[in-house]
């Protein structure tokens, strides 16, 4: 074998068990999605959910800080940040089974991910929440509120673009989901919980928009879905990751 051949062959196995690396990280992030999405249950179910005026979410950060963090659902920026890994991890798997389809569905779940962060209110809502609290006039106060609340009707829950990247992120999900059924790595099972989860949040934000309760319905169905989801995927992607590295050290 010539020498050509030999750092070809070198720089394959490389390669390869750099896109491993991937995979493992993937499988990481996705346990620590679960993470996220248990700290999130956790918070609206033992002291509440996100406040709904601009007062309420001055009042809760300026009295206490990690409360106010906690009900602003601040686990979900981290969880959403997991996601960009996640979804590479898989795109490491099925880029042999279908590259063109995974590429679209990674594409569209960055692009959808990208959005939601942009429409995050967190951090505006923390600034004005201390600029509230050092107003010393009745007029600044009010001047802060008034943003406060164009800032609320702006978030990732209500304005156009966090609406999109939400229909652009489940419609990615579902589709990396589809191109898992022929995958031996994750299987039918992943793929049809996959299928499940995504198509109900999907439905849940579309039908959200004329219909606020019967997304809510669907959203409290796809939840526990999610956790059985990602628990699944961070064991498919870190078991890959894995099995392959034992193969190429055998070789």
């Amino acid at each position: 074998m010539s020498q050509l051949n030999l750092n070809q062959i070198t720089d394959s196995e490389i390669a390869d068990s750099n896109w491993k690396n991937v995979s493992r990280i993937g499988g990481i992030a996705a346990f620590l999605s679960v993470v996220c999405v248990l700290i999130t249950m956790t918070v609206i179910i033992t002291i509440g959910g996100e406040p709904s005026t601009a007062t309420e979410y001055f009042t809760l950060l300026n009295n206490d800080r990690i409360v106010g963090l906690l009900r602003m659902d601040f686990a979900s920026v981290i969880n959403l940040a997991c996601y960009y890994l996640i979804f590479f991890g898989i795109y490491t798997v099925l880029r042999r089974e279908n590259r063109a389809y995974a590429t679209l569905a990674t594409a569209l779940a960055f692009v959808g991910i990208t959005l939601w962060f942009a429409n995050h209110s967190a951090f505006s809502i923390i600034s004005l929440s201390n600029q509230y609290a050092a107003a010393t006039t009745d007029v600044e106060k009010s001047q802060l509120l008034a943003a406060g609340k164009a800032i609320i009707s702006s978030d990732m829950w209500h304005s156009t673009g966090a609406i999109m990247g939400g229909i652009f992120l489940e419609s990615a999900a579902v589709l990396i989901s589809f191109v898992m059924l022929r995958s031996k790595v994750f299987g039918k099972v992943t793929a049809w919980i996959g299928i499940l989860t995504h198509s109900l949040d999907l439905a849940h934000i579309i039908i959200g928009i004329f219909y606020f309760k019967a997304g809510i319905i669907l959203m409290i169905v796809a939840g526990p879905l999610y956790l059985v989801w990602l628990l699944l995927i961070g064991i498919k992607l870190i078991k890959f990751g894995r099995y392959k590295k034992k193969v190429d050290e055998k070789v």
